[in-house]
């Protein structure tokens, strides 16, 4: 009886410990850079949104905002230039944000063109974020959230200039 008590308390120890949190092995360096997405209309969303390195060399993007609701998914460029230029061609389409998550991932690892874009590269890179309303119909070129990010960013706080937030040109223009 002593030794199935024993067992017993060796079995419930082992399963207390075995369910203990474990990181899993990640593909991230750890390295990131997080950037402020601010409300660009009527609606307040707004929002981070955070390069991470992975070992590869190419960029984890991870979007989380607040504001926004339902069963929407807000489409997401990165667009050349800063949030102040108008008409900026969109570099990269990112996976849209899922509104009642307020959230968007994506393994970012080349632009439009197909040119390979690096976690180094893309914080160089003078470009914004945009998160949509829509992307189609007249809410397409309606920003809910944007934000400067690389160059663009570095700019903006050197020149002490806030950043205003254009429309987009649609690609229908």
């Amino acid at each position: 009886m002593k030794h199935l008590a024993g067992v017993l308390i060796a079995l419930v120890v082992a399963t207390l410990t075995g369910c203990q949190d474990v990181d899993p092995p990640t593909n991230l360096t750890g390295y990131e850079t997080t950037y402020e997405l601010v409300a660009a209309s009527a609606h307040d969303v707004k929002g981070i949104v955070t390069f991470k390195e992975r070992t590869d060399g190419f960029t984890t993007v991870v979007i989380s905002v607040s504001g926004t609701g339902g069963d929407a998914k807000h489409p997401v460029h990165l667009h050349l230039g800063g949030l102040s230029t108008p008409d900026a061609d969109v570099a990269a389409v990112l996976n849209p944000v899922v509104a009642y998550t307020g959230r968007s991932e994506t393994i970012l690892t080349s632009l439009a063109n197909e040119t390979p874009i690096t976690y180094a590269s893309l914080n160089n890179l003078e470009a914004c974020v945009k998160i949509h309303l829509s992307d189609s119909g007249p809410e397409r070129t309606v920003v809910l959230a944007g934000g400067n990010i690389g160059e663009a960013y570095i700019l903006s706080i050197k020149e002490g200039k806030p950043a205003g937030i254009p429309s987009c040109k649609s690609s229908g223009d």
